[in-house]
């Protein structure tokens, strides 16, 4: 089953057992691969709907501190268990340890030495870790290095 499916299926499944968060949340994502695949005229394999999801988690993460500012804990909520319920259609994220490796290692391919390389670490990362990893983390292990 491709993950378009999966997706189709797992919204049918929370419309019928009236769970309006995961309903919200998965029919975001499908709206988002679907506007993708309109504006570029493809049609997206499992890739490139992991790109998609992935970047609406980031749009939510993104979002979490506005929310938190405003004090209104029911959106909180909501946010954090529609970022929790995409994350279900992401591969396992990587732990911190298992990305300072894959950071160390671009570091030395690379041959970085200051922090006006971090351009050529993300480079060289990103394509390894895609959907699995937080671009934020990976620049804040990336700064450690590289001070």
């Amino acid at each position: 089953m491709s993950l378009k499916d999966r997706l189709l299926e797992d919204m049918k499944t929370a419309m019928r057992d009236k769970d309006n968060i995961r309903k919200n949340a998965v029919q975001m994502a499908r709206s988002a691969v679907l506007q993708v695949e309109k504006d570029n005229r493809v049609t997206l394999d499992d890739d490139g709907v992991i790109e998609v999801i992935a970047k609406e988690v980031k749009k939510r993460r993104d979002s979490l501190p506005e929310y938190e500012k405003s004090g209104r804990q029911d959106l909180i909520d909501n946010l954090k268990a529609e970022i929790d319920t995409l994350l279900q259609y992401l591969p396992q994220q990587l732990t911190e340890e298992e990305l300072d490796a894959i950071v160390k290692e671009a570091i030395s391919e690379t041959g970085a030495s200051s922090a006006r390389d971090m351009g050529k670490v993300m480079q060289a990362v990103m394509p390894k870790v895609k959907g699995r990893a937080d671009g934020k983390m990976i620049n804040q292990i990336a700064k450690k290095y590289l001070g």
